[in-house]
């Protein structure tokens, strides 16, 4: 990890070459559903196999893709689970227009937590934060104890969207990753948008999403 960088906020960067919309992508949830893993399927198109490693504070990666024909820089938070970790992933909280929500299917108590992060988004984010619930390892179809149907029931309950994924198969990660941008609670968002190059590395020059596993 990189430790834990200072929040920023009202970063406006303007380039002599490309201008692009730069966009974070916050990753939240218990530990070990799967927040790494589908970060690194998706910038990386790549499965981490092998003993399970905890995200130590904070860490991000970049990626760089075309959206509806915008060039967009993804900035993507992968924050640790851990109780002892909250304050820090709270700090983050304020300044996320966008926030994926990822539960384990096949842990049912990463599931029952959802609510716990839906209250402490709706007491740290901002009002107009984009949320959508992810089912994670829909893969390990003989290990899975949450049914789509609960998780679709959950998702509007809260007036969500909602899809399950898996970093193993890839399954809707693409889609997971960039289904929020015209998406705030199942209607049109245009989302806050600020100028930068490929190299910026501002993390409050863009949107925040979060991911619940």
């Amino acid at each position: 990890s990189l430790g834990t960088p200072a929040p920023l906020s009202n970063w406006n960067i303007k380039c002599a070459t490309t201008i692009i919309q730069c966009n974070n992508v916050m990753l939240v949830g218990d530990s070990g559903v799967g927040k790494t893993c589908l970060l690194v399927r998706f910038k990386d198109g790549a499965f981490l196999a092998g003993s399970f490693i905890s995200t130590v504070g904070i860490d991000f990666r970049n990626k760089v893709m075309s959206i509806d024909a915008v060039k967009v820089k993804l900035q993507i938070w992968d924050t640790a689970g851990q109780e002892r970790f909250r304050s820090v992933t709270h700090a983050y909280y304020r300044d996320a227009n966008a926030l994926l929500l990822l539960y384990d299917v096949t842990n049912k108590a990463s599931f029952d937590n959802i609510r716990a992060w839906l209250t402490e988004i709706h007491e740290y984010a901002q009002q107009d934060v984009v949320v959508m619930l992810l089912g994670n390892k829909v893969d390990s179809t003989h290990d899975r104890m949450v049914k789509r149907e609960e998780g679709e029931k959950l998702a509007k309950e809260f007036g969500v969207p909602f899809m399950e994924t898996s970093a193993k198969s890839g399954l809707n990660v693409e889609l997971a990753f960039t289904a929020h941008e015209g998406t705030h609670n199942g209607k049109a968002h245009k989302l806050s948008k600020a100028p930068c190059d490929e190299n910026c590395t501002d993390p409050r020059s863009s949107i925040a999403l979060v991911l619940y596993f």
